[in-house]
């Protein structure tokens, strides 16, 4: 596949995660109206679009869909990255300064953090396996639980995650928007600046159900 095409698999599929992580995000914020809201918001989840498809098939297709993107992503960014370092077989006897964005330099490792999060937020408050409450259908509870002065070392890792997830999505949707030929020498700084204005946006979102648990603020 040519990697022009590979671009658009990478930015295409990374917009459909971001889509799901602005609504996931709006959904968590429901906690702060209590938790029969919340409560609520998750069971009119599971049974959206009933009689006319399964209780629960709505979130199914969800999930399909944004497997199906984070293999496209995770793929395409692999197959790019060996394309770019073949380009350039021959290392630099001294590598000068790499020109970019501390995003750029950590998508790496960062990835590697978000997908052990991903495994351990479906453990934690989808199956609730490794929830300290984990019953099903009180998510207000399982989230209380979950963030917990007691339970410290969760809430450490989510913020640890959440902050990994907004460095990747502010280069992600910089480089998304050079992608679709969105970005020029004219527009080149405001678009960088709703990148990252976007991503804090979104941090803070996720950071504030946490911390509003921690500090009995809900």
């Amino acid at each position: 596949m040519p990697s022009v095409l590979l671009k658009y698999v990478m930015a295409a599929s990374g917009a459909a995660m971001l889509l799901y992580l602005v609504l996931h995000m709006l959904g968590n914020l429901k906690i702060f109206f209590g938790a029969g809201a919340l409560d609520a918001y998750s069971a009119w989840l599971r049974t959206l679009l009933e009689p006319a498809v399964p209780y629960s098939g709505v979130l199914w297709v969800i999930r399909v869909v944004l497997t199906v993107a984070l293999v496209a992503h995770v793929w395409s960014a692999i197959v790019l990255a060996r394309r770019a370092r073949a380009a350039r077989p021959v290392r630099y006897t001294h590598r000068p300064p790499v020109q970019g964005s501390y995003a750029a330099r950590t998508m790496r490792w960062g990835g590697v953090i978000i997908a052990l999060f991903v495994v351990y937020h479906l453990l934690d408050l989808t199956t609730g396996t490794l929830n300290p409450n984990g019953v099903h259908g009180e998510v207000y509870d399982n989230v209380a639980a979950d963030f917990a002065p007691s339970h410290w070392y969760a809430t450490i890792f989510y913020v640890l995650a959440v902050v990994t997830v907004g460095i990747h999505i502010r280069h992600g949707l910089w480089s998304g928007l050079q992608t679709f030929g969105r970005s020029n020498a004219r527009t080149q700084r405001a678009l960088k600046t709703f990148a990252l204005v976007f991503a804090a946006l979104l941090v803070a979102g996720f950071l504030a159900v946490p911390f509003a648990v921690t500090f009995g603020l809900v």
